[in-house]
């Protein structure tokens, strides 16, 4: 039941819970009266700015840019007798969260809104606000003080321990929340499933956003898998919720994450996600070119943005680091250790990419929100921002002389498709769907999902990797009023991959196949499909290294088990090892995510974050190049995790990356959000620590992008 009070009620509460609510009876009313008398004045130019950021930072994934909502899911704001009824009562819904069925405008919606408990009192005065005051709404404004009083009173305010209306459900999760997703929060109509449990409204709605977040990226959005297994109804059902719950709970070796055990999901949530994944799985709205535009936003415009570069930045060295969590990227100084700027972003950014220049910072979330960053700017800011799509994981930008910073392109797992954009707006120029057949089977797959994206430095094109099909396309974006595609049939399912050191050849890796796609860049063909005989290759974007014996080699690792293989890349120098395994060692274990070493380094490492076991998931393996000429070389194991002294949780040492000079080695400490995080700076030379860096800002870090390495594909 919703917890929203009319404001004759709450008044009426108020007045009899008395000092438990506030000071006192006679103070309340003094109170709430002010709130009514500025609520009926003329809100400042300012008040109305300040509620529009918030507004689009959180509310405008459901409720769009025109207020209007979504038919059936998100009910509208512009013209809402609902709201603009009672104008205080958004007060209400926004401090306590509403569910169940709602009539606005005479259509029924039946979903969670969840309490935007992160926001401050001024946020919640601010965004109503300017929601009372556009769209052609009646106006008015909301007063602080208003805000807080509804806040006391929901402190003390019982909640049922049952009813799940929202995840995350910490203080701290609550605090560092994202914007709702249109895939996770949304409500929906729950599906009958012949065998499974029921579910409430707001079980489903709960379960639903847990999945956005944590599992949609290896199982996909209609859950029929690719890196990790398919998990319909017709699976499920058979296996049970009993096995799901000690499958989700304890993890595998082979990468599926230890989320119970780990204190990633509660006992009561990971028994929510077992019940859940025995229903039908809710398919959520398309995302096209006019959705875009209305999330298109050009904060400074071209014009105004400086013409060099006016900090003292040393930009080769800068540092975006994701902040998974709490929707943030960080840029650290590279130099000074030191934090720069903290920028709100989409849901947990996937990756940050550099424009050609290595003025713009690009970045996108899960939640297919791009962020477009300025570096010249005296504080780096966000200069454009758009939305394309529900979920997301790449973005790239051309490289191809001539067409330097000109486009950008990014690619949604929902819904399947990629929009190429202007390099300096983001305005969405031209949108492209990747559904169609299955290479080998030729059979119709309705979300074949953009994995990754790189751009040619040999060819005006953007190197599109379409998971599910198998298909490599070739996106050739000289003229994209005439899109021209070379379509190239590799293996399934495609997922991560880099450029060799020449920066020719693309290799991506296919781990439902254990293979790697070899892509000739300066051809435009294929040149080799490399059995790398290990289970689900996971390579991020690999590592290259000159190998004591066989030459230049790419190296990637594996989700599913220990091994590492090296993979030769020099048809010229070494063709007898070219694209083939030349080596095969074993590391820590299953669960690695990425492999890295770097022109200047004499070393390589692979982490293991996805491991089950503490010791492993907080370590990362070290190999030395030159003693790579034995064929089962030996590692050196660095405690991360302990060198960062976290103490409470399971933190996970996850993607390192290099500075600009290649003497140094950083690494995310990624903990629980409602625990300390780090990052962990190694000494390349001597494999010792050098340095921690610790900050309560740094709420969940993962990915690390060095500027120069970045840019320069260096990895």
């Amino acid at each position: 039941m919703s917890r929203f009070r009319a404001p004759v009620r709450f008044l009426g509460t108020l007045l009899a819970t008395g000092a438990a609510a506030l000071a006192s009876p006679l103070a309340l009313a003094q109170q709430v009266h002010a709130a009514e008398v500025a609520a009926a004045a003329a809100p400042s130019a300012a008040q109305i700015a300040a509620g529009e950021q918030v507004y689009t930072s959180l509310c405008m994934a459901c409720h769009q840019a025109d207020g209007k909502g979504l038919p059936g899911a998100f009910p509208p704001l512009a013209g809402s007798d609902f709201l603009l009824g009672k104008p205080d009562r958004g007060v209400g819904i926004v401090v306590n969260g509403l569910q169940g069925e709602v009539v606005i405008n005479g259509a029924k919606f039946n979903g969670v809104m969840p309490a935007m408990t992160q926001l401050t009192d001024q946020q919640i005065a601010d965004a109503l606000t300017y929601v009372l005051n556009s769209w052609g709404n009646s106006g008015g404004s909301i007063n602080v003080t208003r805000v807080a009083a509804e806040r006391a009173l929901a402190a003390k305010t019982p909640k049922k321990a049952d009813s799940p209306t929202q995840h995350p459900t910490t203080t701290a999760e609550l605090k560092y929340q994202g914007a709702p997703s249109p895939v996770g929060a949304a409500g929906a109509q729950i599906s009958v499933t012949p065998g499974a449990p029921e579910m409430t409204v707001a079980e489903f709605d709960a379960a639903r956003k847990i999945y956005f977040e944590r599992c949609a990226g290896c199982h996909g959005v209609l859950r029929k898998g690719a890196t990790g297994k398919p998990l319909t109804p017709d699976l499920t059902i058979a296996k049970g919720s009993e096995y799901l719950k000690v499958f989700i709970k304890y993890g595998s070796p082979a990468g599926m994450p230890n989320w119970g055990t780990s204190g990633a999901l509660s006992e009561d949530e990971v028994g929510l996600m077992a019940r859940y994944l025995l229903l039908e799985p809710p398919q959520p709205p398309e995302f096209g070119m006019e959705e875009m535009k209305k999330t298109w936003k050009v904060l400074i415009p071209v014009d105004k943005r400086p013409t060099k570069q006016l900090n003292k930045l040393r930009l080769d060295n800068l540092f975006s680091v994701t902040l998974r969590d709490s929707g943030q990227v960080a840029l650290i100084d590279g130099d000074s250790k030191k934090i720069v700027r903290i920028l709100d972003t989409g849901y947990a950014v996937h990756i940050s990419r550099m424009s050609a220049s290595g003025r713009y910072l690009f970045v996108i979330g899960r939640d297919a929100k791009v962020n477009m960053i300025d570096l010249w700017m005296e504080e780096p800011s966000t200069v454009a921002e758009i939305k394309i799509g529900s979920e997301a994981r790449s973005i790239e930008t051309s490289k191809f002389k001539g067409f330097e910073d000109k486009y950008a392109i990014a690619g949604a797992y929902w819904p399947p498709q990629y929009v190429i954009m202007d390099g300096a707006t983001l305005e969405p120029l031209k949108i492209t769907s990747t559904r169609g057949m299955i290479y080998d089977t030729q059979e119709y797959h309705p979300e074949p999902r953009v994995a990754s994206i790189l751009a040619s430095h040999f060819r005006p094109e953007f190197i599109v990797n379409v998971k599910e099909t198998g298909k490599i396309l070739l996106v050739d974006y000289s003229d994209i009023k005439n899109l021209k595609t070379t379509e190239i049939e590799a293996e399934r399912f495609l997922h991560d991959g880099g450029l060799d050191s020449t920066k020719r050849y693309f290799l991506v890796a296919a781990n439902a196949r254990g293979k790697v796609a070899v892509i000739d860049t300066k051809k435009g063909v294929l040149t080799a499909l490399v059995e790398t005989g290990g289970e689900k290759p996971h390579p991020g974007r690999g590592a290259n290294i000159v190998h004591p014996v066989h030459g230049p080699v790419w190296v990637t690792s594996h989700l599913g088990d220990e091994n590492v293989s090296l993979i030769g890349t020099d048809p010229e120098g070494h063709p007898d090892k070219a694209w083939k395994v030349v080596q095969k060692f074993g590391a820590l274990g299953g669960g690695s995510l990425f492999v890295k070493s770097h022109p200047k380094s004499a070393h390589l490492y692979v982490d293991a974050p996805l491991n089950p076991e503490a010791a492993i998931s907080g370590s990362v393996a070290v190999f030395t190049v030159a003693d790579l000429a034995n064929e089962k070389p030996k590692f050196v194991t660095l405690p991360i995790v302990e060198w960062a002294a976290i103490g409470e949780g399971q933190p996970r040492v996850v993607q390192g990356e290099y500075n600009d000079a290649g003497d140094e080695v950083w690494f995310s400490v990624w903990n629980a959000k409602d625990k300390t995080s780090a990052i962990v700076i190694v000494d390349d030379k001597t494999l010792k620590l050098k340095s921690v860096i610790k900050d309560p800002k740094l709420i969940t870090p993962t990915g690390k992008f060095n500027v120069f390495n970045t840019r320069n594909d260096i990895y």
